[in-house]
């Protein structure tokens, strides 16, 4: 259930309880209330009363002339509750708890957070915490946070939201070194009642809120994440993310390939993509993707002019820019033709393009190269090398001149133009001056975060646009017949029985005959034509090659009958009961490629597509969603392989009809889900695909029970 916060970050009056001169925490919040813009009257709470902190402290909450919206408590541990429950009778609503000794040291204190939660559910109370620092909500200037706010607290569009108190002190400097504005900073702490995504609601709906940044532990219920990721994605904010914990743990199910392919941190990374989350790996880039996709949105495509006063620099760029799956596409005749007259005779036009360091002679080369760039009809946005002045020279005026200029150059240009300066270094006083009155945009900070950030916004950009168009546009990937009802769903289901449930759900599948005897074997070889394959069946025996259950290549009745000898006796040594053989054609050509189903215990059932047959787990070429899917995404999985050269047809091979093989996988998931929570895994390993051919030659089916 979704908790409104909206009166918990806006308060009027704010109590302090438990305030001390004896703790820091108890000084930083009153400093910070009282230095950051807190218009609102702030109660100090402390049992003996007398002066705290230079004021007159209040005895208890009853004794506080007038109504509270928020009480800050910082009391031990045993004393919180009694607080919630005067502060209930008095009508108090909202509650910011700082005190730890709760659920995170164990049993004991879990007890004392479940009594907590009980207490404010039943009387609508709205409580963060236990265990965090509290917020800093700067767009409104409202400060009740219990370490201390660096100076100076810039207001801006990105709201941070952290399940770490420790780091939210360090990701509020380093946001004010690189002259990031936050609308609202809040530490979670043990999310008992108001969660993450409480907050990211929140902040969706915050018309100062441009873009969100996420320090996650954990996605607790990974359902209502993604609803209110989803949310954002459509609203047309940016959630960047810095998801830590992404060691990959053992596999789901012995019995499935996919099982080994699909661990905790594959997971998340394939839901986070689907749900438009742009995932960073350090609290640097969660900074500084968010400031630029605060500050520039959605990038339109991935083609990308540079302007750069360095040839060093160019190249750095152009080998950050291929990490990132970003084009630099040759200038057009037109624009080559404009730079030539612009860039001085022993520069070389081309992009990334090297104005060279003429621009400490000529203050206005940048920007006239920037303007001849950015009219350039192949490039989707422009990359402009540049750093904000470190130190104030002795008459200003020129460099405020050359930025308004530059900034001017910014804002009027067709396409969006993202600033990224040479190193991470900090911006200082003078810097953030000459940004601020001249209207410069955003800089990003170093060419390695930089280029990451603008990959991000073209990717973002990407999620974006095929969230809105397809928004109430999903189309079932078609009818699914369920398993038969009388059929009991545990262990392995043999692959005749497997087979059985793909075909009834309208997915192709080679076709195959049970027999139990030699006789029997070589009449069904005959009645498909050799050659024809034969693998043991027998309930519970699932990776048939693992006991030399298979014989491929058979091409007469004497192999048919040596083959069943040996494969049926391979099953009974495995200790295998009631064993036959399944005779199936031998099907040859095309390529073999993996689709299975297996069932995660956080995000629940997650589909793999790769290249298949023996080579799954040595190539681990997979491609990772989240169900429900539909063939669009399943298409756009397809696209994301390694391999996806040799399904295009490499070296003359046949191409695949990708089209028709997103709607079996497509099937495959649906029947997935169809099947309920008794399914653990499903897979097909190999799915042929020769051509618009597409055909299951084998599938395994695990059921949970």
């Amino acid at each position: 259930m979704r908790m409104p916060v909206g009166e918990l970050f806006n308060p009027r009056s704010i109590a302090l309880v438990g305030a001390t001169d004896k703790s820091g925490w108890s000084i930083s919040t009153l400093t910070n209330l009282r230095t950051h813009g807190f218009r609102g009257p702030v109660h100090l709470v402390n049992p003996r009363g007398g002066v705290v902190h230079g004021e007159q402290a209040h005895r208890s909450l009853s004794d506080i002339p007038g109504q509270v919206d928020l009480a800050y408590v910082m009391v031990p541990t045993t004393a919180v509750l009694p607080v919630l429950r005067e502060g209930a009778k008095l009508g108090i609503r909202h509650y910011v708890i700082l005190t730890a000794g709760f659920g995170e040291t164990g049993p004991g204190g879990a007890a004392l957070e479940a009594e907590i939660v009980g207490f404010a559910r039943e009387n609508d109370l709205t409580v963060l915490g236990p265990n965090g620092n509290g917020f800093v909500n700067a767009a409104a200037g409202i400060t009740p946070y219990g370490l201390p706010i660096p100076a100076p607290l810039l207001r801006g569009p990105v709201g941070v939201v952290l399940q770490s108190g420790a780091l939210a002190s360090s990701v509020l400097g380093f946001a004010q070194a690189r002259n990031v504005g936050i609308s609202l900073l809040t530490s979670m702490g043990n999310e008992s009642l108001v969660t993450v995504t409480d907050v990211i609601d929140y902040l969706v709906d915050d018309p100062a809120t441009k873009a969100i940044a996420l320090f996650l532990e954990s996605v607790r219920d990974p359902a209502v994440f993604s609803r209110a990721a989803r949310r954002a994605l459509l609203a047309g904010k940016p959630i960047v993310a810095l998801k830590i914990g992404r060691s990959r743990l053992a596999s789901r199910t012995a019995q499935a390939h996919t099982g080994a392919l699909v661990g905790d941190d594959n997971v998340i990374d394939a839901a986070f993509r689907q749900l438009g989350v742009v995932r960073v790996r350090s609290l640097e880039d969660l900074v500084i993707t968010a400031g630029l996709l605060a500050e520039v949105g959605p990038l339109p495509g991935p083609r990308i002019g540079v302007v750069t006063p360095s040839g060093g620099a160019s190249e750095i760029i152009a080998d950050r820019a291929e990490d990132e799956g970003l084009e630099l596409p040759a200038f057009a005749p037109e624009t080559v033709a404009r730079l030539r007259e612009i860039v001085p005779a022993f520069g070389t036009v081309q992009n990334p393009l090297d104005v060279t360091g003429y621009v400490l002679i000529d203050r206005t080369l940048l920007g006239r190269a920037l303007e001849a760039v950015t009219a350039d009809p192949g490039v989707d946005a422009v990359m402009l090398l540049s750093d904000l002045p470190r130190v104030a020279p002795p008459d200003p005026e020129p460099v405020y001149a050359t930025f308004s200029a530059s900034a001017k150059r910014v804002a009027d240009a067709p396409m969006p133009v993202v600033v990224v300066s040479n190193t991470l270094t900090d911006v200082t006083e003078f810097g953030r001056d000459v940004q601020r009155k001249t209207g410069f945009p955003y800089v990003a900070g170093g060419i390695e975060h930089g280029v990451h950030a603008i990959g991000a916004a073209v990717r973002w950009g990407q999620a974006y646009r095929a969230a809105v168009e397809a928004a109430g546009a999903r189309v079932p990937a078609g009818a699914v017949a369920s398993a038969p009802a009388a059929e009991t769903r545990t262990g392995v289901w043999a692959e005749h029985r497997a087979a059985a449930l793909l075909s009834s759900a309208g997915i192709p599948v080679v076709p195959g005959e049970l027999v139990y005897d030699e006789e029997s074997a070589v009449a069904a070889a005959v009645g498909f034509g050799y050659p024809v394959v034969l693998k043991a069946a027998a309930e519970g025996l699932g990776h048939k090659s693992d006991i030399g259950g298979v014989r491929l290549g058979l091409s007469g009745a004497r192999d048919v009958e040596r083959a069943y000898r040996e494969v049926v006796a391979a099953a009974a040594a495995a200790g295998l009961d009631r064993v036959g053989a399944l005779v199936q054609p031998q099907r040859g050509g095309g390529v073999e490629l993996l689709a299975g189903v297996v069932r995660d215990p956080s995000w629940g059932l997650t589909l793999a597509v790769g290249l298949g047959g023996i080579w799954v787990e040595a190539l681990r070429d997979t491609a990772l969603r989240v169900l429900p899917v539909d063939a669009a995404e399943v298409r756009r999985a397809l696209d994301e392989l390694r391999g996806t050269a040799l399904l295009r047809g490499a070296r003359g091979t046949e191409p695949a009809d990708l089209d028709a093989v997103a709607e079996v996988v497509a099937r495959v998931a649906a029947l997935a889900e169809s099947l309920g929570d008794d399914l653990e895994s499903l897979e097909i390993n190999p799915l042929l695909v020769r051509g618009s051919h597409v055909e299951a030659l084998d599938a395994l089916v695990t059921w949970r029970g």
